[in-house]
């Protein structure tokens, strides 16, 4: 009786510890998220997922980046990505292909949709913005998919290590550090993030041709649907 009746405060304060560590790594692995999609929120009630039917200015801002510029545009393609989707980056190598194959016809256009279950996505957001500030987004995006098997996943942010690329990629790291606290850096990514949702994305990489949100199975059936789009 006397050990039953003395384990059981122990039992419950060890409860009561693993609770507490269990919430520290939420609130730290989530911080960089937080940041992003919370700080100056817009006092405005967020919009309703759409269907899919995409409005021309909801898929393609002034401030959008446009990552070819043909002559004679054919088509639009628009992606929104998660830098720490590992999906985001193993569909990268296919898309730089298309975009050397259709790229005099189609202009193709990243844009930023961080998801929450990724604690360092609103970061590598803030990091590919503060470096396309500089000239260096798809260098900066480049690096991160590059290398997002050493901090996918980590439940500390990886703001630090984002500065490092920074550096290699030789963007002046006091330009860099105010973009990223900069509060116009949070709103260009939240607004990439509200027309998404508004146009019905719920997961990344999401493409859309020409204003058809794509439902691809297949690379080949990917080729394709650009090789119509453009003739």
């Amino acid at each position: 009786m006397v050990s039953a009746a003395t384990s059981s405060p122990d039992t419950a304060k060890r409860i009561r510890l693993v609770i507490w560590i269990l919430l520290a790594v939420i609130v730290v692995g989530g911080a960089a998220w937080y940041a992003v999609l919370t700080t100056n929120k817009p006092s405005q009630d967020p919009p309703v997922a759409g269907n899919g039917e995409a409005s021309s200015e909801q898929l393609v801002r002034t401030d959008s980046h446009r990552l070819t510029t043909p002559a004679v545009e054919k088509a639009q393609l628009v992606e929104f990505l998660d830098f720490e989707c590992e999906a985001c980056r193993s569909i990268h190598p296919f898309v730089e292909e298309l975009k050397e194959e259709f790229g005099d016809r189609i202009t193709f256009v990243n844009r930023y949709f961080p998801l929450s279950s990724h604690p360092n996505s609103g970061q590598a957001a803030l990091a590919v913005e503060a470096a396309a500030r500089q000239g260096k987004f798809a260098a900066m995006q480049a690096k991160l998919f590059e290398t997002q098997d050493q901090w996918h996943g980590q439940p500390e942010s990886q703001a630090p290590l984002f500065r490092t690329f920074a550096a290699e990629l030789e963007l002046d790291l006091a330009a860099f550090d105010a973009a990223v606290a900069d509060d116009k850096t949070k709103q260009r990514i939240r607004a990439d993030i509200t027309d998404g949702i508004a146009l019905g994305v719920t997961g990344t990489p999401t493409f859309f041709l020409d204003g058809e949100k794509l439902t691809l199975s297949t690379k080949q059936e990917f080729r394709q649907k650009l090789a119509d789009a453009v003739k």
